[in-house]
């Protein structure tokens, strides 16, 4: 439900903006001239979604390209057909109402790796958005680049949250439970690593031992159930391998087991893992409920400890002292495309462009000013004076 109101939301937010693809008006040094910028239509956009958010993503990218005056083509997780080839069907009825929409305005296609691969090698698609993995932007990135196409990449988030001394422990309690099991571990934005003040550490891990310890894990549909299943069988054998390595890297792990009984997926319960400190396994993201603990004694040491993960989407910090929280989004501070304060690192708004830093590929969807991703540029000057 909350997927489908971000789709209702960004289509609102996309109608506005229709009216509002500004330009600028530049002064010109030269007498009887008028400089202008405008923005124009790049062309077909491919859009690959991953399964996690099978339509959200797809819709962040196509209301904005649509009104830039671009063609969408999508390309959904191959794990996700059914919910793409479901909102295909209802934005051709959108599209029908109006009665003169271009043919192949929306267009979807459904399959793996090699039906991807040919999208993003097409020259005739400019633009290419992928959201997924590091190493699936990795493979793609390089490859629109070598055709002198426009990658806009958003991949994967190891996302931390720094607990100062003053921070709310109750607010930061709820935070941390959210961001860390929702979903089942499954969103780009999912809380991964929590960097705790030594002052505040026992306190806080008995609080989050006890919370993971009542959270009900089952069939999502149930009311009461708060962690559903993981997307399939392959992940939880790849949460499990890796708390597996977090325990030979001297890691003591708190829940992390597999739930058997529950039909209709792959369940485990969330795992808490206190390190003794930032080890190769936790500069990997792996995709599940899995929230490594680690102690700071300096706000540089925490912020230190957050930035020197390859990869750099979102970010927060629970504190009341307004020189740590400014300090923090400061230009000194996290290196994250998304930095928060006394809020978790996920829920982001449609109306904040969404994207990171460094191995999470630099691109950005949705709000603010995003739509000129999908646009081109074009510098004009007019002379209007008898003199050239």
């Amino acid at each position: 439900l909350g997927e489908v109101q971000e789709m209702i939301d960004i289509c609102d937010f996309a109608v506005g903006l229709s009216r509002q693809l500004y330009g600028l008006t530049i002064a010109s040094e030269r007498p009887g001239h008028r400089m202008a910028e405008t923005w124009h239509p790049m062309g077909p956009v491919g859009i690959i979604s991953a399964f996690n958010f099978p339509v959200a993503v797809w819709s962040w990218n196509a209301a904005l390209a649509l009104v830039c005056g671009n063609p969408v083509i999508w390309k959904p997780s191959e794990k996700t057909p059914l919910t793409a080839i479901a909102t295909q069907k209802i934005m051709e009825r959108a599209l029908a109402r109006f009665g003169d929409a271009p043919e192949g305005l929306s267009q979807l296609v459904i399959g793996g790796p090699a039906v991807g691969d040919a999208l993003v090698s097409s020259k005739d698609v400019p633009v290419l958005s992928a959201t997924g993995s590091t190493r699936m932007g990795g493979i793609v990135g390089p490859k629109v680049a070598a055709r002198w196409g426009r990658p806009i990449l958003e991949l994967g988030g190891n996302n931390a949250m720094i607990v100062a001394p003053s921070a709310d422990l109750e607010m930061a309690v709820r935070a941390i439970a959210f961001g860390a099991v929702g979903t089942a571990g499954q969103r780009c934005t999912s809380l991964r690593r929590l960097i705790v003040h030594k002052s505040i550490r026992d306190d806080l891990v008995a609080r989050l031992v006890k919370v993971y310890g009542s959270l009900p894990v089952g069939d999502p549909r149930k009311a009461g159930t708060l962690i559903g299943p993981l997307i399939d069988q392959g992940s939880r054998d790849r949460m499990l391998a890796q708390l597996g390595k977090a325990k030979a890297e001297g890691g003591t792990v708190h829940g992390g087991q597999a739930v058997e009984g529950v039909k209709g997926g792959a369940y485990v319960t969330p795992a808490l893992v206190e390190m003794p400190g930032q080890t190769a396994t936790v500069a990997e993201e792996c995709f599940a409920p899995i929230l490594y603990v680690l102690s700071y004694d300096t706000l540089d040491e925490a912020l230190a400890l957050q930035n020197e993960v390859p990869q750099g989407l979102s970010s927060c910090i629970f504190t009341l002292n307004l020189r740590e929280a400014e300090t923090f989004l400061s230009a000194s501070g996290s290196d994250c495309g998304i930095a928060n304060v006394n809020i978790g690192p996920s829920g982001a708004e449609i109306g904040g462009a969404f994207g990171g830093e460094k191995e999470t590929g630099g691109g950005r969807e949705s709000g603010s000013d995003a739509w000129k991703g999908y646009m081109r540029r074009q510098t004009s000057t007019v002379n209007f004076s008898a003199k050239l």
